[in-house]
């Protein structure tokens, strides 16, 4: 008895083997002709989830033929880890589903807020198909034992205090969840968004379903849950567009030049690579009691550019003003006059 079991499993196991060697050689000369990048990279990722799956189901199905105590307890812990098994081929086979996706979304062109907004939905998806076939398998797993299905029945016709302790203790957990995957559905948030948060300018570089990851201007990386970014308000530099329009304020004397620092910004503004060549403007925007407030306006391809041109502007305007009208810039007229 015992050396025809060790036998059948031999043989089922054998042939599983043989199976899956044969998938990979009929996959890889396929793959010579058409479909070569898609199935070679299927084959890499899926092939050892597939030949487990293959050898595990193989010695179930071979144990139905025998009867007694110790086989039934085998064949349920093989059915244990095929349900494990194929959870792990259907995650495999999805991610790189996804990852093709993804492959084909390149955000390297000018205007990249479809692809951005792609891409996050497939990221957030890809990670809520993962947890919820983790979440199906694991509920398979408990349901093959009649105890448990009690259980588990039992428990929830009387949820009582443990069902409120654990909604109270999943509470900020869920809430999270669903503000991500509001995010991601609403397009309100996107990858390599330019964001304001907490005072602090960045990209967003990373979100889940539970929290945001903003690539701070100066290598910092900020977290936030994602909860954060449908009660606070914030600001999105490239909520519809990747053009961003830099600002630059300079407190003058009302005596100072306007036309002439008008003059000098076109010069400096049309100087520029970082100009899009698509607005500029120069304005008196406010005034106080001691100076006026002037403002440069000027458009950039997107939000780095801006950056880089807004302190481009301001360095040159202030360098302009120092060597040409000092005795305008804020404190002038008392330096000027201490020189003389």
């Amino acid at each position: 008895m015992l050396w025809r079991i060790v036998l059948s499993v031999a043989i089922a196991t054998a042939a599983a083997l043989l199976a899956g060697w044969l998938t990979g050689v009929l996959v890889r000369f396929v793959a010579r002709r058409r479909y070569r990048r898609t199935l070679t990279k299927l084959h890499e990722n899926c092939h050892k989830p597939f030949v487990a799956v293959l050898v595990v189901a193989a010695n179930y199905i071979v144990l139905f033929e025998y009867e007694n105590r110790v086989i039934a307890g085998i064949r349920h812990a093989l059915l244990l880890v095929l349900i494990v098994v194929a959870a792990w081929l259907v995650i495999k086979v999805l991610f790189v589903i996804e990852d093709f996706a993804l492959q084909r979304l390149n955000m390297d062109v000018p205007d990249n807020r479809r692809i951005r907004r792609l891409r996050t939905q497939v990221a957030l998806i890809r990670r809520l198909t993962g947890a919820a076939i983790t979440i199906i398998a694991i509920a398979s797993m408990f349901m093959t034992f009649s105890e448990l299905r009690t259980l588990g029945a039992s428990l929830l016709a009387s949820a009582g205090i443990v069902g409120v302790i654990a909604g109270l203790a999943a509470q900020t957990t869920l809430t999270n969840v669903f503000a991500g995957m509001q995010l991601a559905l609403t397009d309100s948030l996107r990858y390599d968004d330019v964001v304001v948060v907490e005072g602090e300018w960045g990209r967003i570089e990373e979100m889940t379903l539970t929290y945001v990851v903003v690539h701070l201007w100066d290598e910092r990386r900020l977290v936030l849950p994602t909860t954060y970014f449908t009660k606070t308000p914030f600001q999105n530099w490239t909520r519809h567009e990747t053009r961003v329009i830099g600002a630059v304020q300079l407190h003058l004397d009302y005596r100072a030049p306007v036309e002439v620092l008008r003059t000098e910004a076109q010069r400096i503004v049309e100087a520029s690579d970082l100009w899009d060549r698509r607005e500029w403007v120069l304005q008196v925007v406010d005034s106080t009691q001691l100076t006026m407030v002037v403002r440069v306006l000027a458009s950039a391809a997107d939000a780095p550019s801006a950056w880089d041109l807004r302190c481009e502007i301001r360095e040159k305007l202030i360098v302009f003003m120092r060597d040409n009208y000092p005795e305008f810039l804020p404190g002038g007229t008392q330096r000027v006059i201490a020189q003389e």
